[in-house]
């Protein structure tokens, strides 16, 4: 053990390879449709320039949470999912009372849906409409009506009819109609 040789280890063989010549980089041939490039200038839009009616489907939002006593006047489409009470007035847009929504107010609009509760009295310019869970106790004046099968609604409806002179009765109005007619 002390005296044994270490044996010696074995010594790298070289070995040769013959020389490779470089193979010529040619690129990939080009594409058969190159897509044109665009330009485009992007001008900053300024206050002048930005749309003074909301975006169609846009408008304001009264969240559940939220709780207003007073009144709402503006013109934008309003929806309501929290509790007014007071006087609401949209006169030329649309109002959508939420299925959460407690409304105790008189409402003007151009148009009125009902899903969730109001007490009081709704003028629309064009239409109303409560719908199926729905609950409306006021009186109804509109152009257009409609209450889904299993809505609540008490009150009275008053259909505003277009071209119709204020203090003509229906019969003065339909004669006048089928007098039209014959002309």
């Amino acid at each position: 053990m002390w005296g044994s040789k270490k044996p010696e280890a074995p010594k790298p063989v070289a070995v040769t390879t013959p020389p490779v010549a470089p193979v010529p980089f040619s690129p990939a041939p080009p594409p058969a449709y190159t897509a044109p490039e665009i330009k485009q200038e992007i001008t900053p839009m300024t206050n002048d320039m930005r749309p003074v009616a909301p975006v169609s489907g846009s408008g304001a939002r009264l969240g559940p949470s939220l709780h207003v006593k007073g009144e709402i006047n503006g013109n934008e489409d309003l929806h309501v999912d929290g509790s007014v009470e007071g006087l609401i007035s949209l006169e030329d847009r649309k109002l959508t009372v939420g299925a959460s929504a407690k409304v105790s107010a008189d409402i003007s609009a151009r148009e009125i849906v009902v899903f969730g509760t109001v007490k009081g009295n709704l003028r629309a310019r064009d239409r109303i409409e409560i719908k199926k869970d729905g609950s409306v106790i006021g009186d109804l004046t509109t152009a257009r009506i409609m209450i889904e099968d299993g809505a609540y609604f008490k009150g009275s409806i008053e259909i505003e009819r277009e071209g119709v002179q204020p203090g003509a009765t229906p019969e003065k109005s339909f004669a006048r109609a089928a007098a039209a007619q014959k002309d």
